[in-house]
């Protein structure tokens, strides 16, 4: 059964406990209501659960996963300025590494040591190879900043870093902004709903806070895995 989660004017949520069969299956159906990446979240296995024989006592796997939310500061997160250097710090070294194993050539910028907005740095990467770096709706660059919070979370938990080539996460933002309010206009006009192409969590859920106000429409995700997708629908209430 396709899972689906409306949006309109209500509270998202941060945190979930999900059971399923195994603990990847949970972490994945938990991500998915969270509408959120890998990289975006902190994961709790709460019971790695067990199979049984023939099914008798088998026991479902059960996880928390949290989404790193603005400004979170758990314990054995630094919290002064040296500290907020040092997460830093990791976290350029670490792109520096795997982009020197790539024979990728970008310069690494620290644009925040710890950036209210997102709960730790931003790294801009800026060169004459940056544009390999982002890839398709941004896919490559969301796999190298996966890469780089899994180096940088072994030492500070809580701590997320984002990765940014030549300001295009704003201006992904403001085109995915543009895009939303003027469908919504047409689906609240037509009264019809406007399924969109497959999108990554992060850029789903800017289409739906963007529209999270907008008279006359809701949306919801739709879809499994990389085909997940937002549908901007007529609000019949």
């Amino acid at each position: 059964m396709t899972q689906k989660r409306r949006w309109k004017k209500m509270e998202e949520i941060t945190e979930i406990v999900m059971t399923a069969p195994t603990v990847d299956e949970a972490i994945e159906l938990a991500l998915k209501e969270l509408d959120a990446d890998r990289d975006e979240a902190e994961v709790e296995i709460l019971s790695r659960g067990k199979t049984g024989f023939l099914g008798i006592g088998s026991e479902a796997a059960r996880v928390r996963v949290t989404r790193i939310s603005a400004g979170r500061n758990d314990a054995g997160v630094p919290t002064t300025a040296e500290g907020d250097a040092t997460a830093a710090g990791v976290a350029s070294d670490a792109v520096g590494r795997i982009l020197e194993a790539a024979g990728v050539n970008v310069t690494r910028t620290l644009r925040a040591a710890n950036d209210p907005e997102s709960g730790g740095p931003i790294i801009d990467l800026a060169g004459e190879d940056s544009g390999l770096l982002i890839g398709r709706r941004g896919q490559t660059l969301q796999a190298l900043q996966f890469m780089v919070n899994l180096i940088v979370r072994k030492q500070f938990d809580g701590v997320r870093v984002v990765l940014d080539v030549e300001n295009y996460r704003q201006r992904r933002e403001l085109q995915l902004r543009e895009m939303a309010t003027t469908i919504a206009k047409r689906v609240a006009e037509t009264s019809r709903s406007i399924t969109l192409e497959p999108m990554p969590p992060a850029d789903r859920r800017i289409i739906h806070t963007s529209l999270t106000d907008h008279p006359g429409v809701s949306t919801e995700s739709t879809g499994e895995g990389e085909g997940r997708k937002v549908t901007i629908k007529p609000d019949r209430n």
